[in-house]
């Protein structure tokens, strides 16, 4: 590395991208240039701020734009014949990038690194989802086989719900079709009751099964009522189902 580039490299040096040789040559350099060191400072930690932010989504189709392009990209410089120079860009201090360039090369690396990380998060959480879903249909299923696994079905209008409930297992699936679609801010909500008193089972806005929380205990019915979106810590209105559950 000739006396002319030894600043040109600061940006690179931050992004660990110089090879052993050119980064121990620019070490030595930065020791004796605070510009230099100043420079690598503040690109270290552009770098560190950008890539603190990659929890936001990168723009739609970008991986498949900056992948499409690398091909289009020349890796090397053209050779040149002997005794022909090229001009080195100039910003006033000796050959180096203007500071502009150099912030836009990290800026350009820690975006890139940014979609690897956020497409692992994807793929992490799509994992812990099926899990959750996994984890939820077996629960199901033990109380539905159980061998005392008891049913109780209800209806109003459209509206059918069934309750399988098993001693055994103090747990219970309710299954529901026809509920009618609720307003915007709206859950139906599930109750055990305990002789007059309602505690909180469960939540749902749409047709189909769970597992409802809590133990059966020594509940004698299930009730289901209209509450506000996140629930209630007690029924707020008339149930529009309610069933007493099997002994």
């Amino acid at each position: 590395m000739n006396e002319e580039h030894l600043h040109a490299p600061s940006g690179a040096y931050a992004l660990n991208a110089l090879p052993d040789d050119e980064r121990a040559e620019f070490e030595r350099h930065v020791r004796d240039c605070p510009a230099c060191a100043q420079e690598v400072r503040e690109l270290s930690a552009t770098a560190a701020r950008l890539g603190s932010a990659v929890a936001s989504a990168p723009p739609a189709g970008m991986k498949q734009r900056v992948l499409g392009e690398i091909s289009t990209v020349r890796q090397l410089p053209p050779a040149l014949a002997p005794g022909v120079s090229v001009p080195q860009p100039m910003s006033g201090r000796g050959g180096r990038l203007p500071r502009l360039v150099l912030a836009a090369c990290v800026a350009a690396a820690t975006a890139f690194g940014g979609v690897a990380v956020w497409q692992h998060q994807e793929a992490r959480q799509a994992e812990e989802q099926a899990q959750r879903a996994e984890q939820r249909a077996a629960d199901m299923a033990r109380v539905l086989a159980a061998p005392d696994a008891r049913t109780v079905t209800s209806g109003k209008g459209e509206a059918k719900a069934t309750v399988v409930v098993s001693r055994e297992e103090n747990s219970a699936v309710f299954l529901a079709s026809g509920l009618p679609e609720l307003p915007s801010g709206k859950t139906y909500q599930l109750w055990f009751a305990d002789g007059g008193t309602m505690r909180p089972a469960g939540l749902t806005r749409t047709d189909g099964g769970l597992v409802m929380e809590g133990d059966v205990g020594d509940a004698t019915g299930v009730g289901v009522t209209v509450e506000p979106a996140g629930g209630s810590p007690q029924p707020t209105g008339t149930p529009v189902l309610l069933m007493a559950l099997p002994t």
